[in-house]
């Protein structure tokens, strides 16, 4: 009998994390998984929410458990086997059936998917890691909105909630809700790496042990750098290996994974023009990461970079880690801004904002006054609203400071760097691309603009 109100295809961590949340929230739900002692699994230890699961054993199984119109979420791997499991799919479904791919999808291929679909389709994008998807992640959702429309309340019941408000938010059209997604991923991405720059000048230029980084950390979490990265900083700095007995930190290996998707914003900002350089540091400062073998013959033959660095305190350090957060986001909003000019999506801003209040990996306290100073004026960069240029006046010193007190202590710090290199572009009224104006009209007549002087085809003497 078709009883379950929607469906779930993938019971991997995140799918058979937010398959139990379904049934938590009251829905009965039927699950399929390509290796079915995966699915009978996850019924057997489902405890008391095993009464609204519904375990399959083959495709046509599950599509006979769920009630019409059928809604099915995808909770499999990115690429190809999303294509080649809706094209099993879908001639066992009638025509109105929707199909909802939450996976961590390159939008372009959500566009696509949506242009081709010949029956309902959404792309939606689920942040918030295992525990997110258990018990609230935020949900960025993309697609027609009368097919968001069939399945919001599914959505808003298992997503988290910011003081009661559902964050799980209608983006827009096609592939808005996993472009969104990703930006938020490229967020995550320069957030982690400037924690963990601050964290290699507690360390190596400052001498402190994990256990007193990790309290700096959870002091930190208590003041305007409040946020759900800070928090877990803190929690992984004062950890212990349990079987050496020495600091967790001390022995993982410092080579950071990446499953693409802040690759893929930084790529994204380049065809859309829009500067994300905090973004882009972060995603060269994993690459860097990886060529462990290179990284080891470079201090052979130079030395050691990180030294000793007694210039600066941990105030400080705090400081440049506001600065650089307020900076980081705002970058992440203009290049949201710029795809919904480029798409023809109207992405609702202060709605993304709201979104990332909770359940997400970048939840953090300042993202309230973001949503306040973006319903205010959208259309303004981020950092130049009240509450932030104000972060700013108060912080971009200290961040100056650390950044100077890094590169003569030869700590890397890209991401902050550029942090700071941003700011004083963008508050620089006279910069100096007239030089390069110059250059280019001078090897190749490209041309430029003059003050005072109407057009942007002129020519310097050098063309005569």
């Amino acid at each position: 009998m078709s009883t379950a109100e929607i469906g779930l295809i993938g019971l991997g961590t995140m799918g058979a994390a937010l398959a139990s949340n379904i049934a938590d929230n009251g829905f009965d739900i039927a699950v399929f998984n390509r290796t079915t002692s995966v699915t009978n699994e996850f019924h057997a230890t489902a405890g008391e929410l095993a009464a609204k699961i519904t375990p399959t054993e083959t495709l046509e199984d599950f599509v006979a458990a769920i009630a019409k119109p059928r809604a099915i979420i995808l909770m499999v791997p990115a690429g190809d086997p999303v294509d080649q499991q809706i094209a099993a799919l879908r001639p066992l479904l009638d025509d109105d059936d929707l199909i909802i791919d939450a996976g961590n999808a390159l939008f372009h291929d959500t566009n696509r998917r949506a242009r081709e679909a010949t029956a309902p389709f959404l792309g939606i994008g689920v942040s918030g890691g295992e525990e997110g998807a258990r018990f609230g992640p935020a949900i960025m959702g993309g697609g027609k909105r009368e097919y968001w429309d069939r399945v919001e309340h599914i959505l808003k019941a298992i997503s988290a909630k910011f003081q009661d408000e559902p964050c799980a938010t209608y983006m827009g059209e096609e592939g808005a809700g996993h472009f969104v997604k990703a930006v938020h991923n490229g967020i995550e991405y320069a957030d982690m790496q400037m924690i963990a720059e601050v964290y290699g000048v507690m360390r190596d230029g400052m001498g402190m042990s994990a256990a007193e980084i990790g309290a700096t950390f959870a002091r930190w979490n208590e003041g305007p750098l409040a946020s759900y990265l800070i928090e877990i900083s803190g929690e992984v700095a004062k950890a212990t290996d349990p079987a050496s007995g020495k600091a967790m930190l001390d022995i993982i290996v410092d080579a950071a994974g990446q499953k693409g998707t802040g690759r893929w914003t930084a790529i994204e900002a380049q065809h859309l023009a829009a500067p994300i350089p905090a973004i882009e540091a972060a995603v060269v400062a994993r690459n860097l990461s990886s060529r462990m073998d290179e990284r080891a013959a470079g201090e052979d033959l130079f030395g050691t970079a990180p030294q000793k660095i007694d210039s600066i305190t941990l105030d400080q350090l705090e400081q440049a880690l506001i600065a650089g957060k307020v900076l980081c986001y705002a970058q992440g909003f203009t290049m949201i801004e710029a795809a919904s000019d480029s798409y023809g999506w109207s992405l609702p801003l202060p709605a993304i904002a709201q979104n990332w209040r909770a359940g997400c990996i970048i939840r953090s306290a300042m993202l309230d006054d973001m949503a306040t100073a973006l319903g205010e004026n959208p259309d303004r960069n981020l950092m130049f609203a009240p509450v932030f240029a104000d972060y700013l006046k108060a912080n971009h010193q200290a961040l100056r400071e650390v950044v100077a007190a890094g590169a003569l202590g030869g700590v890397a710090m890209p991401a902050l760097s550029s942090g700071i290199t941003y700011f004083d572009a963008m508050r620089t009224k006279r910069g100096t691309a007239n030089m390069i104006q110059g250059q280019r009209d001078y090897f190749g007549r490209h041309g430029f603009a003059k003050f005072g002087v109407d057009g942007k085809d002129h020519h310097g003497p050098w063309a005569d």
